[in-house]
């Protein structure tokens, strides 16, 4: 599998606008090859699939994006890792492009990273976890801040000590 990036629009020609900014695309042979680059160099798995980095990335590719039941908790309240294998099944295409262009909840999700993909190149992430199929359980319901988990989780809050 070769996957070539497309560079960014490299240079502005005299008097382009600055804001005229074209996202990086990784191409490939198909996109479900493009997908699964994406899911793996963009660190998907790390939260969407259990025990991942635990096992050194070695995690069977028939188990990778069911989600996680351990939580994040932080100032924003507990979120789950979804199950991103159940989650495509209920968006279409479409919503899932505007979801990956548009939210800015759920931290700690790295949205912005997120918003940054060309939409081909979210087309392809979608195109390759729907061709996983679905299967897992779907992940525990978000916490507000100041709900405590009964589910294992992280905690993330921030620690600030004291000055000395």
């Amino acid at each position: 599998m070769k996957l070539i990036p497309i560079m960014l629009a490299a240079g502005l020609a005299a008097g382009c606008s600055p804001q005229t900014e074209t996202p990086a695309q990784v191409t490939g042979a198909s996109d479900i090859e493009v997908g699964r680059y994406l899911v793996k160099v963009g660190g998907c798995n790390d939260c969407h699939t259990p025990g991942f980095v635990r096992d050194g990335g070695k995690t069977p590719e028939e188990q990778w994006l069911m989600g996680s039941p351990a939580g994040f908790h932080g100032p924003w309240g507990v979120t789950y890792a979804a199950n991103l294998r159940l989650t495509v099944q209920n968006l279409s295409e479409e919503d899932w492009v505007a979801m990956l262009k548009t939210r800015t909840d759920g931290s700690p999700m790295p949205w912005p990273s997120t918003h940054a993909m060309s939409d081909d190149n979210k087309r392809s992430l979608y195109r390759y976890i729907r061709s996983l199929g679905p299967t897992g359980p779907a992940v525990p319901a978000r916490l507000a801040p100041g709900e405590k988990p009964t589910t294992p989780y992280i905690d993330m809050t921030p620690v600030f000590p004291e000055p000395k």
